[in-house]
Parts: C-alpha cells; structure tokens; sequence
C-alpha cells in the first residue's frame, strides 16, 4: 500500500505516539575520502577498491542475517529463537487456548484461520469480522514498536473482548509457527505480518527484508508442510507498480520498477509466491492495498497525524509534484478492505499438497483492493478541516525523492467480477468516522464536544 507518509515532512510523535527516530550518520569525512581517492588512483585500484567493498558488505549482511542462525550452533540457535518472541508459549494451558481461539463455531463451511499481524491496523479489523460471523481464529503478532505500542496492546484488548487470542512472537520464529500449525488444522491464513511504510527504509532497510520476504518464506514453509495444507491470502501492495505511469492500475500493468525499498519487498513476494504455488501446490491469494485508512489506524498515515496536527494548530506539510501538479491517492476505508479480504478467503480454492509434496495445480491469484476514486491530498485536508471546523495551516512544498509515488489508482474490475467487491464508503464518510474514533481514544473530553459533527464510528 502507498502509505502517504511522503507527503509530509512532520515527525511521528508527540502525545501517545511515539517518534521513530533515524539514525544518520555524518557525510563529509566519506566523502573527502572518496574524492580523493577517485582522483589520485588508478582505474585498477578504484576497481579493486569497489569489488572488495562490495564484497565487504555482503559478507556483513549474510552473516548477520537472522537466517545465518540455521548454521549456528544449537545453544546460538536457542537463544536466537528465545528473542524472537517476548512471551512465553507452550504447554497445556497454552495449547487449550490457542484451540478454543481457533475453534469453528458456524457450520457448514467455517473456516479456521491464522491472522499474521492481528494487532495490526487492517488484521485487527479482519480477526475481529471473522469471528463476528463465527469463523475460528487465532492471532500472532510481534508487537514490534514501528509506531505506539499502546495502541496496538489497545488493539490487542478489543480482540481478547471478542474472543480472539493473539499470541505474541515473530513470524521469523520458525518452532512458534510450526507449533501453531501441530495445534490447529488451519484452512486458511490470512498473512498481513509485515515492515511498513514508505520513508522507514531509509533509515532500517534490514527490517523490511527480515518481515517482508524472510517472514514471507518463514510462513509459506510452515504452511507447505502442514498436513492439511492451508489456503494463504497474503497482503501484498498497490507499491509494487511502482514508477508505471498507466491509470488506472489493472493486475495485469508491469511491476517490475519499485520506487521504494517496501515496494520492491513486496513485488519479491509476489515472486516467491508464484515459487511455492508451482512447487508445493500452495493455493495463494495475494491482495493488492491501495491506501488504507479508517479507526483505529497506524498514525504513520498522512490522515492519521493530519488529524492530531490540525487539532494542536500545528503546520502541516503537503507535498506537490513537478510544475505543481497534484499528488493524489486511491484511498479505500477499512471496512470496504475487509469484505474484500473475507471474500478471498471464502474463494481461495484448496491447496494440493501434502507434507511438502504437490499433487496438482492449485490457485494463483492476484486482485487490486482499492476505492477507485483517487482524491488529491489537498482536498483530504479540506474534508478535515469541515469535519473538525478547524482551519489547517499547510505548508506546500515540492515532494521530494524518497520513495513514494505521485498519485494511485485502481483499476478494481477483476476484484468486482471474481470476488464480488465493491467499495461503498467515499471518503468523507470514511473520515469521519475516523475523526469520531479519534476523539474518542485520545481525545474523550473533546469527543464529547464535537461528537455530534463527526458522525458515527464503525470502529470494532
């Protein structure tokens, strides 16, 4: 999904959230070095220097990988697995809970389903309408601190009320994922663990590797050696087109040039998806996310921190294209996001292997998820502003070169014609029943003053 945090040069912080800090490092002395080793050597040695600074790093990278563990001794491998989760897990109390969370409790045709990412904004809201309707659901989240961890614990509380047990640990945690699939006969999964964002991979790029292809392949293994194996819908990205200039976006449009470090995580995804369909005969769905927002959603959104910084008169930076051209994005409510993803899962057809074995072709499928009504960020804040009847003060300025992209669009037909979906929430609708969810969590005292403005959540 295209996250808009490109749009905005505000920090994330302040209040109940958290700031992300980047760590940079000082330029000027690798430079002075650089020049002056360009000028003063000889092609041979510039050539040598690079292939062995190459070589320097990638030798670093391996063997600091989390996978580099596999080949450590077993009391390295231990410890690294011990880190991985914060919580215990195991044993009888354990297991009971994690069954009675994933029993089905409708008849025919329930499904049993591990949520990835369950604490998270768009799993939250999936785990909880799977289970409204009666569908067995266990949850697993990291808990990571990409964003406030309170929100997320707060997250985790509406799930708990619901009946959903979201057992903490990471998707990289290859004993934990395989325990979960000894317990419970998954039907499906529904993977939506990952890295997010835009402009975070400047300053952490080894974490989108480490969730968003690593913890891919991690799941996708657990699930290939289930017995039965599950069906997996998996959240890939509206990101993955990239610098394509087509509109609207359709499946079918090239991905092969990310503009971002996430975007190209997540077009190697769809890759190795189309690796373990044909392999192990995994029947996989991916989901193509067009900015997503609504209650209780990450507040590195551009919506999420417009809204806080418009109620603490605070500036807020907009950012336009070339020759102030707009910069726009297809932004899709929540709720329209999880009738499309259960509308998945309902169709994901049965894999067809066993124990690692493929014993016939099996789905593969991909659909956009969008709204297909893009709408220019300057208007978004125009929508804010009526709904909060406060005036904002922008601040416009060139967007820069980190990542994000101009403008999205879906090209949503296929999704309509094979799933049945179709987005009904425009986007002032949308907002304010995201402006009435936040008030109510931060802000209870002026929710009350204003609450008859903003309209009704349907937060869960």
């Amino acid at each position: 999904m295209t996250h808009l945090e490109g749009l905005t040069s505000a920090p994330i912080g302040g209040g109940k959230l958290k700031a992300e800090k980047p760590t940079h490092h000082h330029p000027n002395y690798h430079h002075r070095f650089l020049l002056r080793f360009h000028h003063h050597s000889s092609p041979f040695s510039k050539l040598l220097f690079w292939s062995f600074l190459a070589l320097a790093l990638f030798l670093a990278f391996f063997l600091l990988s989390p996978a580099n563990t596999a080949n450590s001794s077993p009391k390295a491998t231990a410890d690294h697995r011990r880190s991985l989760h914060s919580a215990p897990w195991g044993g009888p109390a354990w297991e009971k809970r994690v069954r009675n969370s994933a029993r089905i409790r409708r008849e025919p045709n329930g499904l049993s389903v591990l949520v990835t990412g369950a604490a998270g904004f768009v799993g939250s809201h999936i785990a909880t309408a799977l289970k409204r309707r009666g569908d067995g659901v266990l949850g697993l989240d990291s808990f990571n601190d990409y964003y406030d961890t309170s929100l997320k614990r707060a997250r985790e509380a509406v799930l708990d009320r619901a009946g959903v047990f979201v057992v903490e640990g990471d998707v990289n945690d290859a004993a934990l994922v395989r325990k979960l699939f000894d317990v419970v006969p998954f039907t499906h999964v529904m993977h939506l663990a990952a890295q997010a964002g835009v402009r975070y991979a400047l300053a952490n790029p080894a974490s989108y590797v480490h969730s968003n292809v690593a913890g891919l392949v991690s799941l996708f293994e657990a699930a290939k050696n289930a017995d039965p194996q599950p069906a997996v819908v998996w959240a890939s990205s509206s990101s993955v087109y990239g610098l394509n200039s087509r509109v609207p976006f359709s499946e079918a449009d090239r991905t092969d040039r990310p503009a971002s470090l996430y975007a190209a995580t997540k077009k190697a995804g769809e890759e190795i998806a189309h690796v373990y369909n044909h392999i192990y005969g995994l029947s996989i769905t991916g989901l193509r996310f067009f900015t997503v927002y609504g209650p209780w959603g990450r507040p590195d959104m551009a919506y999420f921190f417009f809204t806080r910084d418009i109620l603490r008169g605070k500036p807020i930076t907009v950012f336009e294209g070339p020759g102030h051209t707009t910069v726009a994005r297809d932004f899709t409510y929540i709720d329209d996001i999880v009738r499309g993803c259960l509308a998945a899962l309902d169709t994901a057809g049965k894999s067809t292997g066993s124990g690692g074995k493929k014993h016939g072709a099996a789905p593969l499928r991909t659909y956009n998820l969008g709204n297909t009504s893009p709408v220019p960020v300057g208007d978004l804040v125009t929508i804010l502003e009526r709904i909060l009847k406060v005036k904002a003060i922008r601040k416009v300025v060139k967007m820069p070169r980190n990542g994000d992209v101009q403008f999205t669009h879906a090209n949503i037909s296929l999704a309509e014609r094979e799933l049945g979906y179709r987005p009904t929430t425009d986007l002032q609708t949308g907002l304010k029943r995201f402006v009435k969810w936040y008030l109510d969590y931060y802000s209870p005292s002026l929710s009350k003053k204003t609450g008859k403005r903003s309209g009704s959540s349907s937060a869960r």
